[in-house]
């Protein structure tokens, strides 16, 4: 029997939830079971305009034709080999992006918080070997968000949050400065440092763009003191503030930079990319993993990556999130709006922004909320300034529905 054989009410699916499954996520109050483009479908066939994107992974749509091709494709040939044989998939998407990021070398992931531990892994193991057992100190920002596995936990800038809470001790080594204070990161530094690790764009952390200062200030910190500036670009890479990858906006070029999300198409895979000096300190059975550079995931990865390059889609998340960030102004009780390119953050002057993700869902909006005053939205990178019209309208009335219960 095949999964499609199954015919399971949506009433019965959040009873087997409920019944087996450990719960650390706020479900929305309906069954996905369909996805296109811009839109989630639930069991009624009722469509929601996604404007949280699988939290800005599907950047180049739902479904996107030439991925599911090319993952129908590759699963029937190989769908898991491991490591050890060549493969044409990981071979060709390696170059891809290395040649398009401008980086040397490329060790694949399955997630994005394992790019994060791999890019620790490697700064430390290079700074120890090359500098002695001390140099492994790594400086964070504070509303930082690097993941949830302990490297990238300890390195999230959030200590008292719940994302510590419980977990302690987490693992040493780490130091937290204020997101675009360069003054603050200089002074966080010291001689036992081996890196400074900054997201280009906070998006967890409210979504806060780095300021062209504070990133060519820290690139030429980084030089003079032989500090590696490692970037997390899990969020923002691929297309998702305006270029393919954020740090392109600043003009700057990072020793090392994690990417997943975005790159995958809907598929789990991430990456460390580095120059090839630092990434020599990944020798043999220095570093690995079961399914990284998976055959289907490196397949979907590789149409992803083209769409976005060949369509062009970075510079639609440039035209079309300046439109978007510009309309959401006008909005009620907004405090601030902050973007960069198709990742928006819409800050209202009350505590409702739980309220109001509610309320954009029963309208039939999906967005996610930050904190308590945050609307964070990341939508397909092939959103039209029609699809953000109509979500700017459905935000409006959602916000005057939840300040009325204040």
């Amino acid at each position: 029997m095949q999964l499609s054989d199954v015919n399971v009410s949506a009433e019965r699916v959040k009873e087997l939830t409920a019944k087996y499954m450990i719960e650390t996520y706020e479900r929305f109050p309906f069954v996905a079971v369909k996805a296109k483009g811009m839109h989630l479908y639930d069991e009624e066939g009722g469509a929601y305009l996604d404007f949280y994107g699988g939290v800005a992974v599907n950047g180049v749509g739902s479904c996107n034709e030439k991925v599911v091709a090319a993952i129908q494709s590759q699963a029937a040939e190989i769908i898991h080999t491991f490591n050890y044989p060549h493969t044409v998939p990981q071979a060709v998407l390696a170059e891809l992006i290395c040649e398009t990021v401008g980086m040397d070398k490329i060790f694949f992931q399955s997630s994005g918080t394992e790019a994060n531990e791999a890019m620790i892994k490697m700064a430390r193991k290079y700074g120890t070997e090359k500098f002695g057992p001390n140099k492994y100190h790594i400086v964070t920002a504070v509303k930082g968000f690097h993941g949830r596995t302990y490297g990238a936990l300890s390195a999230t800038g959030q200590p008292g949050s719940a994302l510590h809470n419980g977990f302690l001790p987490l693992l040493p080594g780490f130091s937290y400065a204020e997101y675009n204070n360069l003054e603050a990161f200089k002074a966080a530094c010291t001689e036992d440092t081996i890196g400074i690790m900054i997201e280009p764009c906070q998006g967890e952390g409210g979504v806060y763009p780095a300021t062209k200062e504070f990133m060519a200030g820290l690139r030429e910190f980084c030089d003079e003191k032989g500090i590696f500036l490692l970037l997390d670009e899990i969020q923002t890479g691929w297309g998702r503030t305006g270029a393919i990858m954020d740090y392109m906006n600043y003009g700057i070029k990072p020793d090392a930079v994690s990417m997943a999300k975005g790159m995958g198409g809907g598929m789990p895979i991430g990456a460390l990319c580095a120059t090839k000096e630092l990434a020599s300190a990944f020798t043999a059975g220095a570093h690995g993993s079961t399914y990284a550079g998976n055959p289907v995931c490196c397949a979907a990865s590789y149409a992803a990556c083209k769409e976005i390059i060949d369509r062009e889609l970075s510079e639609n998340a440039n035209e079309v999130g300046d439109y978007f960030a510009k309309i959401c102004e006008s909005l009620p009780h907004v405090k601030d709006v902050r973007h960069a390119g198709l990742l928006v953050g819409v800050e209202f002057d009350f505590p409702g922004a739980a309220d109001i993700k509610h309320s954009c869902v029963d309208r039939k909006l999906l967005v996610t909320a930050i904190g308590t005053s945050v609307i964070r939205m990341a939508p397909p990178l092939v959103a039209t300034k029609e699809d953000c019209d109509k979500a700017k309208d459905i935000l409006g009335a959602a916000c005057l529905d939840a300040a009325a219960k204040q």
